[in-house]
């Protein structure tokens, strides 16, 4: 298998991302309005929008994506890069696909001047952590999520 070409998305690649977007939902288990999706692909193509996303091309077709927040912090001065998503084909797994787009991830927040590169991943998604724990250690910290409950269906 040849290496994965990391690169920005384009306007050309929504049927691509779409479907590996479908899979990382499923693979969660959760449903999401479409116009959820609708709004997130607006704003990764938005440039004013602090969402972003880089696809992996193997071979001409996208394995994989990195959805990223860059935003400021209160802890360095520098702002900070937040990996909200990561996904890649089920059939290209294990070829090298995600640890091409984190050290991608990892060379841009040396070129961009992020003060770090961060994210959270299930604790029983062994595969993943597999692959994390090549780039980082996971820290102590746990995760609460607060929701409107007005807003839910």
């Amino acid at each position: 298998m040849s290496t994965p070409v990391i690169r920005s998305v384009l306007p050309g690649d929504e049927p691509a991302w779409r479907r590996l977007w479908r899979g990382y939902c499923e693979f969660y288990a959760v449903h999401l309005p479409d116009e959820v999706t609708q709004r997130t692909w607006k704003r990764i193509l938005d440039p004013d929008s602090g969402v972003m996303c880089v696809l992996a091309e193997v071979e001409g077709r996208v394995a994989g994506f990195a959805h990223c927040v860059v935003h400021e912090n209160t802890w360095e001065i520098q702002p900070v890069c937040y990996l909200e998503d990561l996904f890649v084909d089920p059939d290209r797994r294990g070829a090298g696909v995600g640890k091409a787009l984190l050290e991608w991830l990892r060379n841009a927040m040396r070129a961009e001047g992020w003060a770090r590169l961060y994210w959270v991943t299930h604790k029983d998604n062994a595969d993943a952590r597999a692959l994390y724990d090549q780039f980082a250690k996971a820290d102590d910290f746990v995760r609460y999520v607060v929701r409107d409950k007005s807003r839910q269906a």
